[in-house]
């Protein structure tokens, strides 16, 4: 099957941990790489934001970046790029109208709007993936939120135009019914883990021996909730808190959010077990997440979250808040903990609970292990997503075959 994917601002090939590389890259990449594997030829086009770019640059076998010239040639904030999907659509529509793909696949929003426009006249069908919702991100960031005004009209409108939905998560599910949504155009396939690199055998970093070590591993942008875990340390005396996210540990001085942990940090006294790591490279993350007592995921709101899977692929319990995919991927009692957002006295003691019960944390953390490589494999994910790109497939043919046979009666 030949696959285009859409990522307007989330290329497979970005550097992690800045404020708009994330889990969308990760699970871009992963699906593109495991489907090309498994034989399907997979063009992933992303914005170039870089002018030394090539136009296209293969990431792995049957698997080629396509670098689509919209907008300016250097970095934008994802919220910035709107104004430029009109140019991003009319280079894929050339595209596909040369070399159609059998059916395109967008992630996130705007990805979304360009890959509709585009393939519209050409009978392509789309399948699409918001990766996370506006309405979600207006409900809890409120005036902080910097998406476009018509963001959440036009999420709409994608759900309603789409060939299929692919939701991360069954929390997701329910907000696109709330936005009108077909349900029957709705299926659920969650984002993978690398159960082949996340193990719980291999390598584990050093570690002080008379303290427990607390692992967040996140973007460095307040919904993520890692002030919330600085404030419960201050009730968790024999802790230190490792934070991996953000800039090279060289320009962390210079981060705004930096700034203001580290403020967070000294005001309540926790400065001397607080960490910050600044950017882990994927190679680094498996054995600083088997160096943790326990990985801690609490952001505010959370549309999936890939490092709740990286940990438990590693065999270490989550502390998680129950919020979006999390509730799917960790399981209360089973492979973690549940304690809900914006709430480190329910995050502490969660945490003290596990750090005083060794056997508990081995517990819970063989659970996950068994959990990510039965039902997040990237083989098992791709194989799902893979189906949905059938189904939808068939469906277009079986609707042209039909008008052609009204036609020609």
């Amino acid at each position: 099957m030949k696959i285009a994917m859409v990522s307007e601002h989330a290329s497979p090939l970005a550097v992690l941990g800045g404020v708009d590389a994330g889990g969308q890259n990760v699970h871009v990449a992963a699906l593109a790489t495991t489907l090309g594997r498994r034989g399907d030829e997979v063009v992933v086009h992303t914005r170039r934001d870089d002018g030394e770019l090539p136009r296209r640059v293969a990431l792995a076998a049957g698997v080629e970046v396509d670098h689509v010239d919209a907008g300016p040639p250097w970095d934008v904030p994802k919220d910035d790029l709107l104004r430029y999907m009109d140019d991003f659509a009319e280079q894929l529509r050339r595209q596909w109208a040369e070399d159609p793909p059998h059916v395109v696949h967008s992630h996130f929003w705007m990805s979304g709007l360009a890959a509709l426009s585009a393939a519209r006249d050409l009978g392509i069908p789309v399948v699409h993936t918001f990766h996370a919702l506006g309405v979600v991100k207006r409900r809890h960031q409120g005036a902080k939120d910097t998406s476009p005004p018509q963001r959440i009209e036009l999420e709409r409108a994608i759900a309603r135009n789409v060939d299929r939905v692919v939701a991360t998560c069954t929390d997701e599910v329910f907000e696109l019914v709330r936005m009108d949504a077909d349900r029957r155009r709705v299926t659920v396939v969650p984002c993978g883990v690398d159960v082949g690199c996340f193990t719980p055998d291999g390598a584990v970093e050093p570690r002080r021996p008379d303290r427990h070590r607390l692992v967040v591993a996140c973007r460095l942008v307040e919904r993520k909730g890692v002030g919330n875990a600085i404030t419960a340390l201050a009730s968790l005396p024999d802790a230190e808190l490792h934070v991996a996210g953000g800039p090279d540990a060289g320009a962390l001085a210079s981060d705004a959010e930096v700034r203001r942990l580290r403020a967070l940090a000294a005001e309540l006294g926790v400065g001397d077990r607080l960490v910050l790591r600044g950017r882990v490279g994927r190679e680094g993350m498996p054995a600083l997440l088997r160096s943790a007592d326990a990985v801690v995921c609490v952001p505010w709101y959370e549309p999936f979250g890939i490092v709740p899977l990286e940990a438990m692929a590693c065999g270490v319990p989550v502390v998680a808040s129950a919020v979006g995919g999390q509730i799917d991927s960790v399981v209360d009692g089973v492979t973690g903990v549940h304690v809900p957002p914006r709430d480190p006295a329910a995050l502490a003691r969660a945490l003290r609970v596990l750090l005083d019960h060794p056997e508990r944390r081995a517990e819970l953390g063989a659970a996950g292990a068994r959990r990510a490589r039965e039902r997040f494999a990237h083989e098992r994910v791709a194989a799902a997503t893979r189906e949905v790109y059938g189904e939808v497939v068939m469906k277009r043919a079986a609707q042209a075959a039909r008008r052609a046979g009204e036609v020609g009666a």
